[in-house]
C-alpha cells in the first residue's frame, strides 16, 4: 500500500497518471502530488529479452493497457501511451516478431540462402536484394551454405521456421537434391532462385545470359588467334555449368576448331581443383593455348599458377573468366571476363517476390534474363602489347 509522503496516509493516495515513465499519485486528504521514486524493475538482460508483462510491471498498469498502447489504439490517452512509450525504450522492449506473425501470417521478412557472403558477387547481389526489400518495408535475413548441401538444406528449414515470407536462394555447388525447395517442403512460401537455379522446381527465376556470354567470350579468344581453348567448367550438375559449356562448344562449331575432351574439366570450384586441371593441360603434348574459367574466381587461381610456373600470359596461354569484379582490374594481367551486373540480378529476384507476393495465386513463375558485358583486358589480348578497354554489350 502506498503512503502519501508529506501526510503519511494510505487510505486517501490514489494513482494520477504518469511523470516521465513513472506512476504519479496524488492524495485526498492533504492535495499533495508525488510519484513512485523506487527504480523501474529492469529483467536480466543475460537471461531473456523485456516482455510487454515487465513493462506493464514497471508501470503498474495491465499488459493489454501497454499492448494497447504501444500498437496506436485510441482508447489510451496520449499522456498514458507516452509514459508506455518512455519505460518500454528505457527497458529496452523489443517487439515478438513471431509473435506477431502468429497473429498477422506475414513477418515482412525475405530469406535468403547464398554459397559465400565473402564472394563479391554475391555481396553485391545481396546489396541488391536489400535495396528494393528495404523499399516495400521488408527486411532480408541471409544464410549462407558455404558451398555445402546439408548446411543448404539446414539454412533452408531454419529460415522457414522463422515463418519468412519469401526464399530467394542461390544454390550450393554441392545440391544434386531439391526437395528441400519444392513447395510441399517450404509450405507454399513463394521461391525465387537466382544465379544457380533449378528446372525441377517450378520457381520464379533470375538467370544469367549463360549461353551467349559464353560464345563471345570464346569467340573472343579465337579472334585472338587461340585455337585450342580449354574449359575450366563447374559440376556437371548445375545449369550455370550446361549452359556456358554450350555456349563454347557452339563457339567452337562456328569456327570448326575441333572438340577435344581433354581440353574440358568439371571441377567443383575450389582452388586446387583449378590448380589440378591446369598442371594436367600443361602436361599434355600440345598444351592448350587459352583457358576459359567459367568463374572467375578460378580465372584467378589460374593467373596466380601460370604466373608461378613461369608461363607468360596472355602470350603463352591466354585466360578468360565469367563474372567480373574490382580484383579483375587490378591483378596483372587484369583479366578478360563478364560483367554480370549482380546487383541487377539481387534486384529483379527481389521485385519477383514481390510479385508473387501481390498476385498471389494469380501469379505465373517466369525466368528473367540478365544479358552481362563481355570486359576485354590484358590476360586474353594476345600479342597485342597494352591493354585496350573497353565493353562489347553481348
Amino acid at each position: 500500500m502506498i503512503k502519501c509522503t508529506k501526510c503519511q496516509l494510505a487510505d486517501s493516495v490514489m494513482r494520477a497518471g504518469f511523470v516521465r515513465g513513472r506512476q504519479r499519485y496524488q492524495c485526498k486528504a492533504c492535495n499533495f502530488h508525488f510519484t513512485d521514486e523506487k527504480p523501474l524493475a529492469v529483467p536480466e538482460r543475460k537471461r531473456r529479452q523485456t516482455t510487454i508483462s515487465d513493462v506493464a510491471k514497471a508501470l503498474g498498469v495491465a499488459p493489454s493497457t501497454v499492448s494497447r498502447a504501444l500498437n496506436g489504439h485510441s482508447d489510451i490517452s496520449a499522456t498514458t501511451r507516452q509514459a508506455i512509450i518512455d519505460v518500454a525504450r528505457q527497458l529496452d522492449y523489443q517487439p515478438n516478431l513471431l509473435a506477431q506473425s502468429l497473429k498477422s501470417s506475414e513477418t515482412n521478412t525475405i530469406g535468403v540462402v547464398i554459397p559465400d557472403i565473402e564472394r563479391p558477387f554475391f555481396a553485391t547481389a545481396i546489396s541488391g536484394i536489400q535495396q528494393v526489400a528495404a523499399e516495400a518495408g521488408y527486411r532480408v535475413m541471409i544464410c549462407q551454405s558455404k558451398e555445402s548441401y546439408a548446411t543448404e538444406v539446414s539454412n533452408v528449414q531454419a529460415l522457414i521456421a522463422s515463418r519468412v515470407d519469401g526464399l530467394l536462394i542461390c544454390h550450393s555447388r554441392e545440391t544434386e537434391n531439391f526437395d528441400h525447395v519444392k513447395p510441399q517442403a517450404c509450405r507454399g512460401i513463394p521461391v525465387i532462385h537466382f544465379d544457380r537455379v533449378s528446372n525441377e522446381v517450378d520457381s520464379a527465376k533470375v538467370i544469367l545470359d549463360d549461353w551467349n556470354g559464353a560464345f563471345h567470350v570464346t569467340e573472343h579468344l579465337i579472334e585472338q588467334g587461340a585455337r585450342r581453348i580449354a574449359i575450366l567448367a563447374g559440376p556437371e550438375s548445375l545449369l550455370i555449368s550446361r549452359n556456358r559449356l554450350a555456349g563454347y562448344l557452339s563457339a567452337l562449331q562456328k569456327y570448326k576448331l575441333p572438340i577435344l575432351d581433354e581440353l574440358r574439366a568439371h571441377i567443383d570450384f575450389r582452388t586446387e581443383s583449378a590448380v589440378a586441371a591446369l598442371d594436367a593441360w600443361l602436361a599434355l603434348p600440345n598444351p592448350p593455348d587459352a583457358i576459359f574459367a567459367i568463374n572467375y574466381v578460378n580465372a584467378f587461381d589460374l593467373l596466380i599458377a601460370l604466373k608461378a610456373r613461369q608461363v607468360r600470359v596472355p602470350e603463352e596461354v591466354a585466360v578468360v573468366g565469367f563474372g567480373d569484379e574490382f580484383m579483375a582490374s587490378m591483378i596483372e594481367p587484369g583479366l578478360t571476363t563478364v560483367n554480370l551486373h549482380p546487383h541487377r540480378i539481387g534486384q529483379q529476384a527481389a521485385r519477383l517476390f514481390l510479385e508473387q507476393i501481390q498476385q498471389k495465386e494469380q501469379f505465373q513463375p517466369r525466368t528473367f534474363v540478365i544479358t552481362g558485358d563481355l570486359v576485354i583486358r590484358q590476360s586474353s589480348l594476345k600479342g597485342k602489347g597494352q591493354a585496350s578497354f573497353f565493353k562489347l554489350n553481348i
